[in-house]
């Protein structure tokens, strides 16, 4: 009865009561895990994992394992890692979601991981952020989503492009026409200009699926705003808007804020922190926010603002128009006048969220420290388990 109490496995390195993974302790887990049937979610985020840890895991898959997530967050995988990992995943349909963002992959591992995409009809998420991918993998990751049906969300934000042609939003244009089935896309630190927006809202424009996009720390400037305003007015679709930490300026704000209150745009929440906006723009936000009948939540920190803002915020959510839980900013008194202090919180992330059926296992508990205390003293090596 106790088994079947676990169901997501976690032994993130980051955590300051455990000691981190090496590949011999990995080794070690996947021995314990060959035949259970309870654990369907194993992070190992933050850890000392190398290729050679990998190659057990995917032995782990390959044993018809009921792993349906697996976080490999931040460790020390390589190319021939994600190679390995990648032919595992070819004809694994348990896994739904991969997380190996922070670990440098490169173009190796991404055009890997783009063709395992051609033969795996299982996976829903997939996070390869900050992997040093290239021009070449991007891309192929992105023309593989044209014939995916199964992937909903993907993050492929900070890649490493050396060149200022933006192709792969060509790509990614093209992809999210004819697309289906992505829900979630991030795009952030892609140094995105206002030429690869342009390009991206041709095709978002005709996507009928795509919820949330993140296209936070870019290039997008006023001009950018504006081809995005234009694809808000046609998207039925998109709930959820990124922009935190670009450049619109007021005349950005001004185009998002017709684009809020255009009675066809279904958006719901929006980002537009650290944008160099000015009071102009941040009244027409606060006034669309008021005429809107589905924005529920405005993130505005990191902008210019003066008394005449931070008043008709306090009125938005002084008059329950704008929860206090939706918002970033908090209003508060001095001597009469008016002012805005910043409150952590941010867009709901991720939206798209795959459910490993049940809940993290309580790293306190003693059952948890005696298996990870076995685990880390390879106690388990040559046992019949």
């Amino acid at each position: 009865e106790r088994e079947r109490e676990i169901y997501r496995f976690q032994i993130s390195g980051n955590v300051r009561q455990v000691q981190r993974l090496s590949d011999d302790d990995v080794l070690a887990l996947c021995k314990c895990l060959q035949h259970n049937k309870c654990v369907t979610g194993l992070d190992l985020r933050y850890n000392n994992i190398t290729n050679e840890g990998v190659e057990h895991l995917a032995k782990l898959l390959q044993e018809k394992s009921s792993l349906s997530c697996l976080d490999l967050m931040f460790n020390d995988i390589q190319a021939n890692g994600a190679q390995v990992l990648a032919s595992s995943l070819q004809g694994n349909s348990t896994l739904l979601s991969l997380r190996l963002s922070g670990n440098k992959i490169g173009r190796g591992g991404g055009l890997e991981l783009a063709s395992m995409l051609q033969e795996n009809c299982a996976l829903q998420e997939l996070e390869v952020a900050d992997c040093d991918l290239d021009t070449s993998s991007i891309i192929a990751l992105i023309i593989m989503l044209k014939k995916n049906k199964a992937l909903c969300s993907v993050d492929i934000s900070r890649p490493q492009l050396f060149v200022s042609q933006e192709e792969w939003a060509v790509h990614c244009s093209k992809m999210l026409a004819v697309n289906s089935s992505l829900m979630e896309l991030h795009l952030g630190r892609m140094g995105m200009t206002d030429t690869g927006i342009e390009q991206l809202t041709e095709g978002l424009g005709r996507n009928n699926s795509l919820r949330y996009l993140d296209l936070c720390s870019n290039r997008v400037t006023r001009d950018g705003a504006f081809h995005l305003a234009m694809m808000l007015k046609q998207n039925r679709a998109l709930e959820i808007l990124d922009l935190s930490s670009n450049q619109i300026g007021d005349g950005g704000a001004g185009y998002l804020s017709k684009a809020i209150t255009c009675p066809r745009s279904t958006l719901k929440e929006l980002s537009v922190c650290r944008n160099n906006i000015t009071s102009e723009g941040l009244l027409l936000l606060a006034q669309a926010v008021k005429s809107s009948s589905t924005l529920t939540h405005m993130y505005i920190w990191g902008n210019h603002l003066e008394d005449p803002v931070c008043q008709a915020f306090k009125e938005l959510i002084s008059s329950g128009r704008l929860h206090p839980e939706q918002t970033d900013v908090s209003p508060y008194e001095v001597d009469g006048h008016v002012f805005l202090a910043e409150v952590f919180q941010s867009l709901r992330k991720p939206v798209y969220n795959i459910d490993c059926n049940g809940t993290d296992v309580p790293t306190k508990t003693s059952e948890f420290e005696l298996l990870l205390c076995h685990i880390q003293r390879n106690q388990f090596f040559g046992s019949s388990i």
